[in-house]
């Protein structure tokens, strides 16, 4: 293909990436650099008609709207942002570790910190929900490749209804279910015997929760993507196994896992990237007392009645550099097996 034409045909899809990828994360980046203004304050004193002076401190509202107006991005901060308590808290991660209390108070302190307690809830979330949703898929997609036709068509609709419902509503449907009023939380109370067991007051409980609500939104992906692969898988190597006694396990381990392999790197990508950005349980749930995420901080950041730009700036760049660490592994390693093919 010409040169001229292959330009031709990529320049559609590389205005989108810059104008719908590369610009907004310039711009993210560039405001995590800034802090929002300060109000400007000024002293006014303040005289009776028979006498006597106060002076009082007030906000000067047009000198501050000035100020904003005059400098839209914010004040000048730098990596300030990245290194202050709300984020990396370099002093106080310094100042934690040379007290030198023993491990398990270090650990506690540091979880404590807001950026490091949302990255801790993020990585569990990604590395117990990925593999065990991508596990649960192709349990019931060898499932459902087995069982008769005439019944595929509801067994399939119905794996898939966890990714038709919305996640916000999915999330509410399965919070209503675990509140001490719902059918699952009145259970639960029952079978421990204990009346005060909710999953607002039991951090574990609602960890538990949110990793189970994962599994459960994450699996139809995984089942769809599986599915499709196993009709793929060649016949006649399952005929020739079956000939040379392999077991069903055997055939699953040793000729459907390997085809699979690719497409189970492509979920795991997808997944990863997916849950790391994790949102919709915890908003939900309202889980925000005992867990939140990278993502649930830059919610936060800019919902509030001062909305800090530069903080939720700082954190999506950081949450960016977290996936791409994250991802680098199975990259690298896709990146050796091309090669390893194309020589």
């Amino acid at each position: 293909m010409p040169h001229k034409t292959f330009f031709a045909f990529i320049l559609p899809s590389l205005l989108a990436m810059v104008l719908f990828i590369a610009l907004p994360i310039v711009s993210v980046v560039v405001q995590s650099f800034y802090v929002e203004h300060g109000r400007v304050l000024v002293e006014v004193e303040n005289c009776q008609p028979f006498g006597g002076c106060t002076k009082e401190v007030r906000v000067d509202t047009e000198a501050t709207l000035r100020l904003e107006k005059e400098q839209p991005l914010g004040q000048f901060n730098g990596f300030g942002t990245y290194l202050n308590r709300g984020h990396l808290a370099v002093e106080e991660i310094a100042t934690i570790l040379a007290e030198n209390t023993g491990l398990g108070d270090i650990f506690t302190r540091i979880y404590n910190l807001p950026f490091y307690k949302a990255l801790l809830f993020t990585l569990v979330f990604c590395f117990v929900v990925t593999p065990l949703a991508m596990a649960l898929g192709f349990v019931i997609a060898l499932a459902v490749n087995t069982i008769p036709k005439f019944i595929k068509g509801p067994v399939i609709f119905f794996s898939l209804l966890p990714m038709i419902i919305t996640p916000l509503v999915g999330s509410l449907i399965l919070y209503w279910m675990i509140h001490p009023q719902g059918i699952i939380g009145a259970t639960l109370q029952d079978i421990f015997n204990d009346p005060r067991l909710s999953l607002r007051g039991s951090p574990a409980l609602t960890w538990a929760s949110l990793l189970f609500y994962g599994v459960w939104t994450n699996a139809p992906f995984s089942f769809v993507v599986f599915y499709a692969g196993l009709q793929t898988v060649p016949g006649d190597t399952l005929e020739s196994a079956m000939i040379d006694g392999a077991s069903r396990w055997e055939r699953i381990r040793y000729v459907i896992i390997p085809h699979l392999a690719p497409l189970a790197t492509f979920v795991a990508l997808v997944q990863l990237m997916d849950n790391f950005r994790v949102f919709e349980p915890i908003v939900g749930f309202s889980a925000e007392a005992n867990a939140t995420s990278l993502s649930w901080m830059i919610f936060n950041d800019l919902s509030g009645d001062a909305q800090l730009f530069g903080s939720a700036g700082a954190t999506s760049v950081l949450t960016i550099v977290g996936v791409v660490i994250l991802l680098m592994p199975v990259l690298v390693r896709t990146w050796r097996e091309f090669n390893r093919k194309v020589v």
